[in-house]
């Protein structure tokens, strides 16, 4: 099976598991703003490459939708706060008005706030033991708080209007935009119960997907097309922000971008060496997925 595959066959019953989550009966503003920015679209990645990793070992998807729930919560969560006027001062998000701007600042930052409370409440539940639920749970929150993603954003606020080295921005991007993408790969080995040296090998992997991700999006924040993207290119320029292009140059960012997503593949081979049973092709193609069209 290819990724693409997956996706056709798994994301929109995944859609209808997630909103299912917030029911749309009897609900408050709140509620409304939860399930708006959740409906509002977009790759659903993160719950995805969850999914991926479980397929490629051969082990069934659906269990594992409440945990791709409650990953996509958080990230949608965190999207409605960088969208704040306090923050990125967005207006736009997967082609639609932010949250802010559809409700009031005040009920996106609670809309926020809920998702990201939900989101644990979600972890407690599902069929995996005890056990792998609490070591889930405590990898979430470690990815998501101060030394994950929110760590990383703070840190990518900070180096507004200074000029960071590229050491420095690898860094605040390993949190902000990887570790998500690490618990993805992270949870996705556990649940499949594969060999410790396997679920490092897969934590590499995320490493530098996550690292190649933002480089792609620093590049088609310069180049791409803001309809196909779905919100404002030209962004991190005008906030003031040290991207990978601005750092390096944009031939240079690509190279380094092709470096990251080659990492990615010598490490799924060196799984697929290991492991019996192991769809090397699903995450490969995940990984060739990212590539920038060169059109």
């Amino acid at each position: 099976m290819k990724f693409q595959e997956l996706n056709r066959h798994y994301k929109a019953l995944f859609e209808l598991f997630m909103l299912d989550a917030i029911p749309d009966h009897s609900q408050t503003q709140l509620e409304e703003a939860m399930r708006y920015s959740l409906s509002a679209g977009g790759k659903r990645l993160r719950p995805l490459i969850l999914f991926a990793v479980l397929k490629a070992f051969g082990k069934p998807v659906e269990p594992a939708f409440i945990y791709g729930t409650a990953l996509e919560m958080i990230h949608t969560y965190s999207l409605i706060h960088d969208d704040l006027p306090a923050m990125d001062d967005d207006d736009l998000r997967r082609g639609k008005p932010t949250n802010h701007i559809q409700y009031s600042e005040a009920t996106a930052i609670l809309a926020g706030d809920a998702l990201l409370t939900k989101a644990f409440e979600l972890m407690t539940l599902g069929e995996a033991a005890d056990e792998i639920k609490l070591k889930l749970i405590r990898e979430l929150a470690l990815n998501s708080g101060n030394e994950g993603m929110v760590g990383g954003q703070q840190a990518d606020m900070n180096g507004e209007h200074t000029t960071l080295t590229v050491e420095d921005l690898e860094s605040i991007h390993a949190r902000k935009t990887g570790k998500l993408i690490h618990f993805a790969f992270f949870a996705g080995g556990l649940l499949s119960e594969a060999k410790e040296e396997t679920v490092k090998d897969l934590e590499e992997m995320a490493y530098a997907l996550g690292l190649a991700y933002q480089i792609r999006d620093d590049i088609l924040d310069v180049q791409g097309d803001e309809t196909e993207l779905g919100k404002r290119t030209g962004a991190d320029a005008k906030n003031g922000k040290s991207t990978y292009p601005a750092l390096l140059g944009l031939n240079e960012a690509k190279s380094l971008f092709k470096e990251r997503l080659t990492r990615a593949l010598e490490l799924n081979q060196q799984i697929y060496s290991r492991e019996t049973d192991y769809d090397d092709e699903l995450l490969a193609s995940f990984i060739h997925s990212l590539e920038i069209s060169s059109k």
